[in-house]
């Protein structure tokens, strides 16, 4: 909460900008100057009348005064000092800092704000650049297009007299690679637009299905009034491959709801609050589908968002529903200190872990992770095991409370050192 101890100081600065002595302000409001003194060193309050009569001299409104910065300037102050690491800063004068150079401090901010959104932009790029299939796939097919158009120009350049029946071959073969080249371009560039300008994800089946579930707020009221699978309209869906994926995770969804009817479900939740391991006991089934059920509940039903992730044992993401502050990469490998690959090394035992990440948008979150065999192996053969995480947000109030473990979101973009469990340097490092 910004304080209000400061108010003198705030009049000093302001009256200083003003070019007007303390003797004359002092006159001007009908005060002693030693007064005024005091006020300005914060040792005397101020309010009422003379605060307003302060800041009619001073032509700014009582509110600059008494309130200073927003606090919004004042948490991004903080944030900078935060993130800063090394460099010591006076946190706790923040908004004295603010008060007497409310340019300055706005200057910090906004730059603060900057370098933030532009490591975002590094973070989301590089994860692109290195994962996305499509885009891979794309550059590839336009960079063998223009290496065929430069194979086929410089042996038209280099070679001497050519017989009329192969020089029309090479001008031919340079049309059609060059009408491929602008085929591919034109697509890479749609795509490239499509992808900045819309939540849609094209090209990768399991992205496209993951968009349409998120399109609907991951509940479906259709398929919790008895619907099937098949009376859901796939709408959006482009690939067959997308649209199956969406149909499994809708079957998915259906079996939890048969199992723990919508109504059920929300009355037990506000008896027992998230508590999975009671839910699951209540309902009788086991907590992946708890995991799953609290995550497609309707928007306002918990206090909170929650998140869910899915892995199988490789580590590949199958499903994945974000919340704020809690950073999920889109393509590649995410960290692994997260307690969903955690639970990998000990199958159907449940574990809860405190987890903070690093980063502009740092928060606390408890992760609940369990993994269970898909099916009963037969006696030649190994199970195969996914595993499951719900991510609940700590209450402000409430963070701090106990000691959380830093990840990150992907070892590419994580700004944490000596981590043990690092794969490879961190873009963000100094000195990039």
């Amino acid at each position: 909460m910004v304080r209000d101890t400061l108010t003198g100081s705030r009049i000093r600065e302001r009256r200083m900008i003003a070019g007007l002595r303390q003797a004359d302000l002092a006159r001007q409001v009908g005060i002693s100057a030693s007064y005024l003194n005091l006020i300005e060193h914060n040792r005397r309050r101020i309010g009422g009348k003379l605060l307003v009569d302060i800041a009619t001299e001073l032509g700014v409104e009582p509110s600059m005064l008494t309130e200073g910065a927003e606090a919004a300037l004042i948490a991004t102050l903080k944030e900078a000092a935060a993130d800063a690491g090394a460099v010591a800063a006076e946190v706790d004068r923040a908004e004295e800092f603010a008060g007497r150079f409310p340019g300055w401090a706005e200057v910090l901010a906004q730059e603060h704000r900057r370098a933030g959104g532009l490591e975002r932009t590094v973070e989301t790029l590089s994860d692109r650049l290195t994962h996305d299939p499509h885009l891979a796939a794309s550059l590839h097919e336009v960079l063998s297009t223009a290496a065929a158009i430069r194979s086929t120009a410089s042996i038209l350049a280099e070679t001497g007299e050519l017989e009329p029946e192969w020089r029309d071959r090479f001008h031919r073969n340079i049309n059609q690679d060059a009408e491929r080249l602008a085929e591919s371009s034109k697509a890479l560039v749609t795509y490239l637009d499509e992808s900045d300008s819309s939540e849609e994800r094209r090209g990768v089946p399991l992205e496209e299905a993951e968009a349409f579930i998120a399109a609907q707020g991951h509940h479906f009221p259709a398929l919790e009034a008895g619907g099937a699978v098949g009376d859901q309209k796939l709408s959006g869906l482009s690939s067959s491959a997308a649209q199956t994926i969406a149909r499994e995770m809708l079957g998915i969804y259906v079996a939890d709801a048969r199992a723990m009817p919508l109504a059920d479900f929300m009355a037990a939740v506000e008896r027992h609050g998230i508590d999975p391991l009671t839910l699951s006991r209540e309902f009788h089934v086991d907590m992946p589908a708890v995991f799953r059920r609290l995550a497609s509940l309707p928007q306002g039903v918990l206090p909170q968002d929650v998140g869910l992730v899915v892995c199988d044992a490789s580590g590949s993401i199958l499903f994945r529903k974000s919340i704020p502050g809690f950073a999920m990469p889109r393509y590649g490998e995410s960290c692994p200190l997260w307690p969903l690959f955690t639970a990998l090394n000990r199958p159907l035992v449940p574990i809860r872990r405190r987890v903070s990440q690093l980063g502009r948008t740092a928060g606390e979150f408890d992760c609940l992770a369990v993994s269970w065999p898909q099916e009963m192996p037969g006696f030649d053969r190994d199970p195969v095991y996914r595993s499951i995480m719900l991510i609940l947000p700590v209450p402000a109030a409430q963070t701090g409370a106990e000691d959380a473990q830093p990840v990150g979101s992907s070892c590419r973009v994580c700004p944490r050192d000596a981590c043990g469990a690092r794969r490879e340097p961190s873009i963000l490092s100094q000195g990039f």
